[in-house]
């Protein structure tokens, strides 16, 4: 199964991609910021991913890397400092 969804605008044109976050319990986009590896079931984006900067009590933070995320120290949520698979897209 997949670990990365396609978004595209309402045109039909390419907006990102984006991963199901289990962290957050939500999905986090990356635009062409990122570099991404094309593997939509190891996926790996860079730089890493910063969602909410500004608001402490939302932060999340995270590497995403052959396939897993690795969320930081500065993480919100209890998955912070861990490592996990990332989860399958349906």
């Amino acid at each position: 199964m997949p670990k990365v969804e396609i978004l595209n605008r309402p045109d039909g044109q390419f907006g990102a991609y984006a991963i199901y976050c289990s962290g957050c319990k939500s999905y986090h986009a990356f635009d062409e910021r990122w570099t991404f590896n094309g593997d939509f079931e190891k996926p790996t984006f860079t730089p890493s991913m910063l969602v909410n900067q500004h608001r402490p009590e939302s932060r999340c933070h995270s590497f995403v890397t052959d396939g897993k995320i690795q969320f930081l120290s500065d993480c919100f949520h209890d998955l912070a400092g861990q490592t996990l698979e990332l989860e399958d897209i349906e």
